[in-house]
């Protein structure tokens, strides 16, 4: 090791030498390095460079060079810690995008063998077919990762049941400092020949150690199911070799990276209960529900979880958790307990139910129980607790709930007690808490509001800390019970243990890593947890006055407009990277890069408006980690925060449009509703690209349309204005909006959207505009260019003629529409827009939420329905779904899929169209693929159907032309 010769940030040198010595991935930008410097915590700390691993041989050949070089290293997972365990001054290996595979499944031994980046989501989803599932389950179980589970000692909400990770973890393959390898596991007290001498003289130390500080450890050691803090040098003790729990990999889970490298874990795996049954306990105070939790875990449920007044009124202002949230209370109660019995039969669980209610009348509170028997709704109840802490996390403006006493725990008969003084300790320093979570094993979440650029408000942090701490201490509880030491809590574990301990923590680390190569500085000699040159938000972070948003933000309090708090709404808890049948996020499914993801691009744009990348929104950084957003709006309605990064990206597009232009390509598809009226009447001339050979491949060349698509062909027969009077206000009225895409490309759906309004007995009309015969236009395609001005006018001017008459205002194509719900409030705020907003339906909500009757014939089949983004992140696709299930005999199965892909113009870019095809590749293809080919594929999106016909070969229907083929 050469310190004297130590890299510098973003190092060449350092980053050519892992390219040559590694096949990783290098990731050394400066906007790279931006974006690996936070997690979920109030942190932010640079590091040297970022890997992405492609194998086990890459980590041990980075981790030789970073000895070397004199630097640390720093293993990620889903970058989710609340603590600040994944952000150091060191070379970050993310191991989420290769090293996630099954090594092992034995389903005998009830066992299986893991790669550390895989999350639990994954692994649970591969365990299923054998009837087994790892039962650690943190509320991030779709992104966390094994590998960062067990350097947290994650615990989860049923751990009452199941224990926590040094309880299923069974052995570590682990990579040392030194560079030598290790399977950490159950051994003997005699290692015998097998154990190479260096790491048998290893293990005798520590196992010395443990002899040596076992009364210590005894006296000091919180006797708390939940206690996570500090190294777990227990299982270093003769005692617990005698009892069983000396299994050495108990030392190495919690460690939190300092330790060893975890190349593959064994895990415990338990079989799965089939059925369950929750009952939601409603409580007319916070106190009351923590002084029954006692009394509730004595009937053995699986878990009882918190949910506090705050959590209530978060979610019911989050449009996809307010119906859920809506079914769970009674009346307006303080506090729930979710209580949940997990089996294999449901009679035994409802005789679990009915003793719930039994004791709940016991207590005081008769009839004060919600079942959730049917499993669509208790899916929804995981969704709002699995999201509790972002839902904690949308309070808008600079005041956030802070995680830093995050989950103290405590024994179950001085929850109430505890929870009661800690209350009185925010209220004395002007400030209030959240709670949430497991109220089972005394862990409550809780997050006192605080605004951390505030120095006055960190000053209150610290303060709150210690206060809480030496609460914690003399209820003989845990400081640290579910989300580890990081930097918030590792200064405090020698006030928690006591020195002695401490200082045995520090040899632990030494003996494992003597030069510090392994994330430093966290469980021992930490930095203090309210150093601000460590924040996000450090002295001296300000918004670049220099920027002027083109769009309103104002509902967000704070500088650019609001724009700045916008963009800090992303609390880094990475809720977008999971995979599941929702929408967010199509880019980081197909990538799986940090850069192409909504937590990646938002941090990207933080540091922009913030002058950390240079060149504000219009730098290459900015455009390069928006490029593969497809505005899909998922993050709209999924982030449990709101970051809406489809409206970012049209800020981007704007500066990139205003400091570089705008390129002939995006101009001519940005303004196609304009020329397009034209190019109808002259189709076989604009349709050429598709029928010349090898015109297409000519083009590509300048225009950067991939030749292997077909362009959409206008046809003779648009859609005109004419086709249908003008609005008058009379009853029964309904103004159709026609779309661009459908007037020239698809006209055959307007036509038979009007068919269907006739038919269930209203009478459409069609707005034109007050000034010119161009029809009107919502400006979709203009925004997509970043031409905001020109939008704004389309849209006053769509504004202007769609306010005359008060009629409800129906659209068939998704984008187009809900550009009318969504950006037009924020290119012309006001009243007038919201009353528009208020009145614009997808046709399929329109004639669900008006109960409409339609006579329909039988029609056999089945028809498969794709869901739209932008119908998902309004709500809209059930409606759809609903519709076509009116009409008798037709089988209908909604496809369980992300974005397709195409999204505009994105699927038809030369740059983009892999992208695009691995999208659609994710799950929509092979659904369409394994439909029958007698089956009806439905899509209401324009390019849903395209890239359907292009990339399967079939022809997808818009379901209104299937509501008219039933009309009888």
């Amino acid at each position: 090791m050469n310190v004297t010769t130590r890299p510098t940030l973003g190092d060449s040198r350092l980053a050519d030498r892992l390219r040559r010595e590694t096949r990783a991935e290098v990731l050394f930008g400066a906007a790279d390095r931006g974006r690996y410097a936070t997690d979920a915590s109030i942190y932010q700390i640079e590091p040297y460079g970022v890997i992405v691993p492609r194998s086990i041989e890459d980590v041990q050949a980075a981790m030789a060079l970073c000895r070397e070089e004199g630097i640390p290293v720093l293993p990620r997972g889903g970058g989710t810690s609340q603590c600040g365990q994944t952000v150091n001054r060191a070379l970050v290996m993310d191991c989420t995008k290769y090293l996630r595979g099954v090594v092992e499944v034995d389903a005998d031994a009830r066992m299986a063998r893991v790669q550390p980046g895989i999350t639990l989501g994954a692994l649970n989803d591969a365990l299923k077919k054998h009837g087994l599932f790892f039962p650690v389950d943190p509320s991030t179980w779709q992104r966390c990762t094994i590998g960062g589970m067990a350097a947290n000692n994650s615990c989860g909400s049923k751990s009452i049941r199941y224990g926590l990770m040094a309880d299923n973890v069974t052995a570590i393959d682990a990579l040392l400092a030194d560079g030598s390898r290790f399977t950490f596991g159950d051994l003997p007290d005699n290692l015998g020949g097998g154990v190479p001498a260096p790491m048998a003289d290893l293990i005798q130390r520590l196992r010395a150690l443990g002899a040596r500080e076992a009364e210590e450890i005894a006296a000091r050691f919180p006797h708390q199911l939940r206690r996570v803090g500090g190294y777990n040098i227990e299982a270093l003790t003769p005692a617990a070799r005698m009892e069983g729990r000396g299994n050495l990999a108990r030392l190495l889970v919690g460690s939190e990276g300092t330790l060893a490298f975890s190349a593959a874990l064994d895990l415990r795996l338990w079989p799965i209960k089939p059925r369950k049954m929750l009952g939601i306990c409603q409580f007319p105070t916070f106190r009351a529900a923590m002084a029954a939790s006692q009394h509730l875990v004595t009937l053995n449920p699986e878990a009882v979880e918190l949910v506090d007044r705050t959590m209530i009124d978060l979610g019911r202002s989050i449009p996809i958790y307010r119906a859920t949230i809506d079914k769970m209370v009674k009346g307006e109660p303080d506090s729930l307990l979710i209580v949940e019995f997990h089996g294999d039969e449901d009679a035994p669980l409802l005789r679990d139910l009915d003793r719930l209610e039994e004791m709940m009348g016991d207590l005081g509170y008769p009839d004060a129980v919600v079942r959730a028997t049917d499993a669509g709704f208790q899916a929804a109840i995981a969704e709002v607790r699995e999201a509790g802490l972002n839902i904690m996390m949308s309070m808008k403006g600079d005041g956030k709930p802070v995680s830093f006493i995050e989950d103290c725990a405590v024994g179950l008969e001085d929850l109430a007690d505890y929870t009661e003084r800690l209350n009185d300790v925010f209220a004395k320093h002007g400030t209030k808490g959240t709670w949430y979570a497991h109220a089972s094993v005394g862990c409550l979440h809780v997050r006192p509001v605080l605004n951390m650029k505030d120095g006055e408000d960190v000053a209150k942090m610290r303060a709150i800390a210690e206060e809480c701490f030496s609460l914690v201490r003399e209820y003989k509880g845990s400081h640290s019970g579910e989300h580890g030491d990081g930097i918030v809590r590792s200064e405090f574990n020698e006030p928690m243990f006591g020195s002695r301990i401490a200082r045995a923590f520090e040899e632990v680390k030494d003996s494992f890593d003597p030069n510090a190569l392994l994330n430093p500085g966290r469980v021992v000699r930490a930095p203090k947890m309210d150093d601000r040159t460590l924040f996000r938000y450090a002295p001296g972070y300000e918004a670049d006055a220099a920027i002027t948003p083109v769009l309103d933000w104002s509902e967000y309090p704070g500088p650019l407009g609001g724009l700045l708090s916008a963009v800090e709404m992303c609390n880094n808890n990475g809720t977008c990277r999971k995979f599941d049948a929702n929408v967010m996020c199509p880019s980081y499914r197909a990538t799986r890069d940090e850069q192409h993801l909504t937590r990646g691009r938002a941090n990207t744009l933080r540091l922009a408006l913030t002058r950390q990348i240079p060149g504000a929104l219009a730098s290459d950084e900015v455009a390069e980690a928006v490029k593969l957003c497809v505005s899909c709006k998922g993050c709209k309605r999924e982030c449990p925060t709101g970051v809406d990064m489809a409206r970012m990206k049209i800020e981007v597009l704007a500066a990139r449009a205003k400091t570089h232009g705008v390129a002939l390509r995006e101009r001519m598809i940005a303004t196609m509703p304009r020329w397009a009226r034209w190019a109808s009447l002259f189709p076989p001339v604009v349709n050429a690209r598709n029928w010349i050979p090898g015109l297409a491949r000519l083009t590509e060349g300048f225009t950067g349309i991939a030749a292997e698509r077909s362009l959409p062909r206008i046809v003779w027969s648009s859609f005109h204005d004419d086709e249908l009077r003008a609005p008058d206000g009379r009853d029964g009225e309904v103004i159709l909006l026609p779309d661009a895409f459908n007037r020239y490309f698809e006209p055959e759906n307007l036509r038979a959207a009007v068919t269907v309004l006739r038919a269930a007995g209203y009478d459409p009309a069609i707005a034109r505009p007050a000034r010119g015969n161009r029809p009107l236009d919502e400006g979709r395609t203009l925004l997509a260019a970043g031409m905001v001005e020109e939008a704004r006018a389309e849209a006053r001017r769509t504004l202007e003629a769609l306010s005359t008459y008060a009629s409800p205002v129906v659209g068939i194509e998704p984008s187009s529409l809900t550009t009318l719900r969504d950006e037009f409030l924020a290119l012309l705020p006001g009243d007038e827009a919201r009353a528009l907003a208020a009145r614009a339906f997808l046709l399929s909500e329109f004639l669900e939420r008006e109960k409409a009757v339609l006579p329909l014939k039988p029609l056999a089949g089945e028809a498969h329905i794709h869901g739209h983004c932008h119908q998902k992140a309004f709500g809209a696709f059930p409606p759809a779904v609903a519709l076509l299930k009116r009409i008798p005999g037709l089988a209908v199965t909604p496809i369980a899929s992300s974005c397709c892909g195409m999204a505009g113009a994105f699927g038809y870019q030369s740059e983009t169209i892999a992208t695009s095809k691995a999208m659609a590749e994710l799950s929509l293809l092979p659904a369409v693929r394994a439909a029958s080919p007698a089956s009806f594929i439905v899509a209401d999106g324009t390019s849903c159907r395209h890239q359907i016909a292009d990339l399967a070969g079939r022809e997808a229907l818009h379901s209104v032309r299937l509501l008219e083929r039933a009309l009888a």
